[in-house]
């Protein structure tokens, strides 16, 4: 089993803007990106990237 991914704290307070019933979606999609790029921890930089491209996937 792999180990949890780590967030700052900066992105894990910029996650906790969501609304709380779609966060544990956004949490996973924003891990799944990261881990898709090779990207640890997550910072507000990633966050942001992951955002830039959902948003884009929803418009």
């Amino acid at each position: 089993m792999s180990e949890p991914i780590q967030w700052t704290a900066q992105a894990e307070a910029k996650l906790k803007e969501i609304p709380f019933f779609v966060r544990p979606f956004a949490r996973k999609k924003i891990e799944a990106y990261a881990q898709e790029n090779g990207l640890s921890p997550i910072t507000i930089e990633i966050y942001e990237q992951a955002k830039q491209k959902f948003n884009k996937n929803f418009n």
